[in-house]
Order: C-alpha cells, then structure tokens, then sequence
C-alpha cells in the first residue's frame, strides 16, 4: 500500500506540527481546516520552526523552502480526495472526531486511509464512526511533532494488517520511533503520563508543596527534564483533563479522578502556556507560579 499525498485534518498545534514534519520528510501534504485564519497561523508557525532548524543546522535552507512548497492549505475537505493517509488532528472531543470522519466519507477514495492522532479515546470506538474502519488505526504523535521521536500506533478490533503496516512505514519514513500499542484508554504514555501529573496536582491541592517545590522535587530528584506542573501547562490544562476524565470513564478505577484543582483551573480559562495562565503565568518573561 503506497502513501504518496498526506491530508491532515486540523491546523493546530499538533497539525500543523504533523504537517511540518511530513513535508520535511518529502511527502506532499494538503492541511485542512475551517478556518482560514488557522491555516494562516499554521503557516507561520511552521515557517518559523523550520528557521529554528536551519539555525542550528539541522537542515538546511533549501530543504526549509521545499517544505514549505510542499504544504498545500485549504479550507474544503474536497481538497483531500487525492491523500492516501488522512491524519485527524482536531482537538481531543469524540463527537468533533465523528462529524470529521463523517464528513470524509464523501471525500477521499475508497483505499484511503485514515488515522487519528487521539491520545487517549478508543480507537475502536472511533473506527466504528467510519466507512472504513478496516482502514484506521491511531496515530498519536507528541508535541513538538518536529522534535519528539515516538508515535503510538493504535490498532483497533478491526484494523487490517496492511493498514498496520502502511502506517508503521510512513512513521519510519518520518525519522520516527513507532511504539505499538493495545487499544486502551491512555495506550502507552498517556496511561503511565497523564496519572503521575494528576497526583501533583492532588499534592498542590493538598497543600503538600508549592508549584515551584513540586517541580524542582521531581526535576532535581527524579531527574525529569521539566516538573509536571509544567509539564502539565506545556500539554494543555485542558488537554490533561480531558485525558484524565477518559481513564477514569473508561477504565473505572478511582485512581483515575481528576484533581477537582485541575478542574477548577481549566473552568477559569487557565490552560496553560496557549492561554498565557495555567499553574505558571507566562505574562512576564519569566513564569511566575500561580499558587
């Protein structure tokens, strides 16, 4: 099964990451979205991550410019009907999902593919929205696409194994890392991830430590990159709770609640890095804790 044009549905930050990264990788890519104010913000962004790789030489000027020539924007999903991997991008709401994959089925041809780059919903569940769940399967890369080297592919009860490994070969070709995983809620990362960030959550709700202490404990202690509470603000406040609300429905297990902290946040609009608030304030050029 040969992939030759790659859609991508959804021009946020996990689309138009995906996107950045297949057209580096030679792949002409159409990126879809409603609004042509995303795609225009799309564009940029990805300019000005590809100038971030050209100055520190990991590719060079004229691999930047055939990126960018290959990356084809539109706002009608009829622009798709010649993509043989339709990855769905779109935020982390089933129903959202559903009414894209609906809206494909008219769209592209009959061997085309179509993946969704969930981080947590079953993929079962969501292939049964489809005209071809035989041809779906998970996709979950991790943010910044560019940089971050796994994807998570997902097989469902239906998956056929030439879809499996189509899939598998675009992600090698992408310079990726694929990492198989069972249809569950979470899969691999998200299931092991997004619990150990509501727990320090639950211990600044708590009163167990600061914001500041919590993450310098695990930074300096566990030797951690960043802490999870900025991690946390980095994912999304709203995304680490929609993940967590998925384990804990899914799965059934108490362990899974979300901290009603992490609730009360994203209530108040605090979402992290993309809303300028979360556990951090990023309003100065230093972030400064909220609590």
């Amino acid at each position: 099964m040969s992939i030759d044009t790659i859609g991508v549905v959804g021009a946020g930050q996990m689309g138009n990451g995906i996107a950045h990264a297949c057209a580096l990788a030679g792949y002409p890519v159409v990126l879809v979205d409603v609004s042509q104010e995303q795609l225009d913000r799309a564009l940029q962004s990805i300019g000005k991550n590809l100038d971030r790789q050209v100055s520190r030489e990991h590719i060079d000027a004229a691999a930047k410019d055939a990126a960018l020539e290959r990356i084809t924007t539109s706002t009608d999903n009829g622009r798709l009907a010649d993509a043989g991997l339709v990855i769905e991008a779109v935020p982390e709401r089933e129903d959202l999902k559903r009414k894209i994959y609906e809206s494909l089925a008219a769209t592209l041809k009959p061997e085309a593919l179509i993946v969704s780059n969930t981080s947590s919903i079953s993929i079962t569940r969501l292939a049964s929205a489809t005209d071809r769940p035989g041809k779906f399967m998970g996709m979950h890369f991790f943010n910044p696409v560019p940089v971050m080297k796994l994807v998570e592919l997902i097989r469902g009860m239906a998956t056929e194994e030439a879809t499996y490994e189509a899939v598998a070969e675009v992600t090698r070709k992408l310079g990726k890392t694929p990492a198989m995983a069972v249809d569950s809620a979470g899969f691999i990362v998200n299931r092991i991830l997004l619990p150990m960030i509501n727990e320090a959550v639950f211990a600044l709700f708590e009163g167990v430590a600061s914001v500041e202490d919590i993450d310098a404990a695990m930074k300096h202690g566990a030797a951690h990159p960043m802490g999870p509470l900025q991690l946390a603000d980095f994912i999304g406040l709203d995304t680490c709770l929609s993940i967590m609300q998925v384990l804990h429905n899914d799965l059934g297990d108490p362990k899974y609640r979300p901290c009603p902290l992490l609730l009360r946040y994203v209530e108040a609009g605090w979402l992290g890095r993309k809303s300028g608030r979360g556990f951090y304030d990023y309003a100065g050029d230093e972030p400064v804790p909220t609590r």
